[in-house]
């Protein structure tokens, strides 16, 4: 078996690798998260949060993020201590190369028992801030966003 290279989709994963100071608006006057990311040789990346929720104490988040040249989309997964759904990711990185869209379904937050399909992207603003939001897809087709955090590099 040959080993993976690097692959020039891999870049915008690259500028994940670091520690970031992670607040969002609901969790204003809380302590902010912390999320380290690593690369495993340039192929995965792997993101790690822990942080307090608002009202319900210390959580932790696991992220794996990766681009599969077969057939040529970004994937990833995502798991949290909150819940226990593992979510799966598919998506595609914006022309200007700023934002990655990834795509899933999943337990539906508003109809519990049913399955729902939502987008996170991953927007960044410049090497030292970016953007994490949540949405989800509604009966017209549309997206809600609901969640939003911003991501500044420490260091």
């Amino acid at each position: 078996m040959e080993m993976v290279k690097p692959q020039a989709e891999h870049g915008f994963l690259q500028k994940l690798v670091g520690t970031w100071e992670v607040t969002a608006p609901e969790m204003a006057g809380h302590v902010p998260w912390t999320e380290n990311v690593r690369s495993l040789e340039g192929i995965w990346f792997v993101c790690e949060s822990r942080g307090e929720m608002p009202g319900c104490g210390e959580a932790s988040i696991m992220m794996t993020l990766g681009f599969d040249a077969a057939r040529r989309k970004y994937v990833a997964s995502w798991v949290g201590s909150m819940m226990d759904h593992l979510w799966v990711y598919e998506g595609d990185l914006s022309a200007d190369g700023t934002t990655l869209s990834l795509y899933t379904t999943g337990p539906d937050h508003q109809n519990p028992g049913k399955a729902g399909e939502y987008r996170e992207q991953i927007v960044f603003k410049n090497d030292d801030h970016r953007i994490f939001n949540s949405s989800a897809r509604q009966p017209v087709g549309s997206w809600k966003q609901f969640m939003e955090a911003h991501y500044h590099r420490k260091g």
